[in-house]
């Protein structure tokens, strides 16, 4: 029985006898002068077992046509690697696209694909090699990079909407506060703050202690699915994440909601139907990404995990981070004119080389 126990939380066999062992010497030993020896022995042993690494149990365990899944996610991830590299290239080549705007719509590009890649290759690699392992450092790597991506977003996107309400608000001194410096500072506040939330968050969430636990009920090393592994009271430390989804989810929502209030009450005092039209076209691409965004980063890490199951908890992380950066860069590259009109003005240049 124990045995079976132990192939059911994803052992092999040359883990168990070190599992039996750690697990006899931590129910009997007496710790006291004469057997600190073994409590060093228990000690290397459950270092050993937290380098042992995790076990991904995948996207929705149980699944009948997983296959067909894998292969539309592997579809998505070319689709939205090609859509913000060709995006992020536009930006750069274009002169014409060379504002305050784009520039930030650059490095949301940028943030797309660190987010979605820290996911998806790993899950195609277990997929197609017909594993489930991954190491520690991995792990650790993942919870770092998708923690940077996601916080760099949030602020980017309430960044965006302020450089919105400046360009419609206070169009006449638009150049002289989104300046370069700005603009460079901003992308800097963005990344900077989301690689500072990022390392400390990496860093006590693998420093807590697993007590052989090694099955995240993920596709990826996600921060809460790695915290639940933990054999300590996490409460604290959720309400920590609870407290961090405010400051990087809620508060941005709200400056961005207030942003747009003040803009659509200058939109519809404007005369002009065709400057109308421009900026809500420009304003509403900025919306949609932004409600593909925050709205199921909020309900993960904002609504109390008992009140939602680690199945919706993997839906929508897929939403966020598989199918929104994909979404983002069809948003702008469909949605504006302008990116348009340089795609089809780097198309004819090709063309015309050959």
């Amino acid at each position: 029985m124990a045995t079976r126990r132990y192939h059911q939380a994803g052992l092999y066999p040359r883990h168990i006898d070190i599992f039996k062992l750690t697990e006899n010497f931590v129910a009997t030993l007496s710790v006291t002068g004469e057997n600190i020896q073994n409590f060093h022995f228990v000690l290397r042993a459950e270092t050993l077992l937290s380098s042992m690494g995790f076990i991904l149990l995948g996207l929705f365990p149980g699944t009948r046509h997983v296959s067909v899944l894998i292969f539309t996610i592997l579809l998505v991830y070319i689709v939205a690697i090609s859509g913000n590299t060709t995006l992020v290239l536009l930006l750069v080549l274009d002169p014409q696209l060379h504002s305050p705007m784009y520039f930030l719509l650059s490095q949301l590009s940028l943030m797309d694909v660190s987010l979605i890649s820290t996911t998806v290759p790993k899950m195609l690699t277990n997929f197609f090699s017909g594993t489930s392992d991954i190491s520690s450092i991995a792990c650790g790597t993942q919870i770092y990079f998708h923690s940077v991506s996601g916080g760099s977003e949030c602020i980017l996107l309430t960044l965006m909407a302020y450089d919105r309400y400046v360009a419609i608000c206070k169009p006449l001194r638009y150049g002289a506060i989104m300046n370069s410096e700005v603009c460079f500072q901003m992308a800097m506040v963005s990344w900077g703050g989301g690689a500072f939330n990022a390392l400390i968050q990496t860093i006590y969430t693998l420093h807590l202690p697993r007590c052989g636990a090694r099955e995240v009920h993920h596709f990826f090393c996600e921060l809460q699915a790695v915290l639940k592994l933990s054999c300590e009271d996490t409460s604290i430390y959720e309400k920590v994440v609870f407290v961090d989804g405010i400051v990087l989810n809620l508060i941005p929502f709200g400056l961005i909601l207030a942003s747009y209030i003040f803009i659509f009450h200058n939109v519809l005092r404007l005369n002009s139907t065709k400057a109308r039209n421009k900026a809500l076209t420009t304003c509403s691409s900025h919306l949609m990404v932004v409600c593909l965004y925050f709205g199921p980063t909020m309900f993960i890490y904002m609504i109390p995990s008992v009140l939602h199951t680690s199945e919706q908890d993997e839906g929508l992380s897929v939403f966020y981070t598989i199918l929104t950066p994909m979404l983002n860069s069809l948003i702008y590259s469909l949605r504006n004119k302008e990116v348009g009109k340089a795609l089809k003005k780097v198309l004819g240049k090709v063309y015309n080389i050959r």
